[in-house]
């Protein structure tokens, strides 16, 4: 099975931005202990603080893999340019948020590619991650 792992704005900060919400594990050591933890996952982590650059990963990705874990940072609310990328593919997507979005700033409890993924999972710190990847192994064909 081949995961992609699909990162937004600002989370290649992950472990030194805003610890108190993030934490202090940087997404980068993270994402490489899922290997660890899921051998038989073939992983490919892609970063971007650019809405095209995730929007040409998602189109590659989108139909070469199994599933998508997609944090999309702030373009989850008001990206409806990666929204449409995901309903163009027909690789499933997860919609993952590390922090408990609906917790915070009303502008973060707006998604606009909620629709278009097969679930959202957020507000587990980084094992949102983990729930999404046991989800696509759960429903694999």
């Amino acid at each position: 099975m081949k995961i992609a792992i699909i990162n937004g704005p600002n989370l290649n900060l992950v472990g030194v931005r805003e610890p108190h919400i993030y934490g202090t594990t940087s997404l980068t050591d993270y994402l490489e202990s899922l290997r660890g933890k899921y051998p038989n996952v073939e992983f490919s982590f892609f970063q971007s603080n650019h809405e095209g650059d995730l929007i040409d990963e998602i189109q590659i990705q989108g139909f070469e893999c199994e599933g998508i874990v997609l944090n999309a940072g702030a373009l989850t609310h008001y990206s409806y340019a990666l929204a449409d990328a995901v309903r163009a593919v027909e690789t499933p997507v997860i919609e993952v948020h590390i922090s408990d979005v609906n917790a915070r700033e009303p502008f973060r409890r707006i998604s606009v590619i909620k629709d278009a993924c097969v679930a959202v999972i957020a507000g587990f710190g980084l094992k949102s991650y983990d729930m999404a990847v046991e989800w696509f192994i759960e429903n694999a064909n």
